[in-house]
């Protein structure tokens, strides 16, 4: 069932992403080239929808439905990505001395003197 939701969803991908660049804005007109709206304001008086705009909202809404199914019928993660993974010590915890095997001391030790140049 999930192959097919996935088929569905990305087909219905490619037509909502096809009916939003085929579309004509909507200040399309000259008027709209220089800033004016004309009658194409945003809560102005709007015609019937065409048939792209129709075809955009309900491919808009079926990508939302199929995106939020496959979320839904995804499986869920058993517990943390790091589980089974290997604890890392922290580079002190972890150098030992190779004679005795017994961890190395913090001893600070003087810095090295530069090489002098002649």
């Amino acid at each position: 069932m999930t192959v097919l939701l996935s088929i569905v969803h990305v087909v219905v991908c490619l037509v909502l992403i096809a009916a939003v660049l085929l579309q004509s804005g909507k200040a399309a007109d000259l008027a709209g080239a220089f800033g004016g709206a004309g009658s194409a304001t945003a809560f102005g008086p709007r015609g019937s929808a065409s048939l792209m705009a129709k075809i955009t909202t309900i491919s808009a809404i079926l990508f939302m439905v199929t995106s939020l199914v496959l979320w839904l019928t995804s499986s869920p993660s058993k517990g943390s990505r790091m589980t089974g993974a290997e604890e890392t010590k922290p580079p002190a915890a972890a150098a030992q001395t190779p004679e005795s095997g017994a961890p190395a001391q913090d001893a600070e030790e003087p810095p090295a003197k530069p090489p002098e140049r002649p």
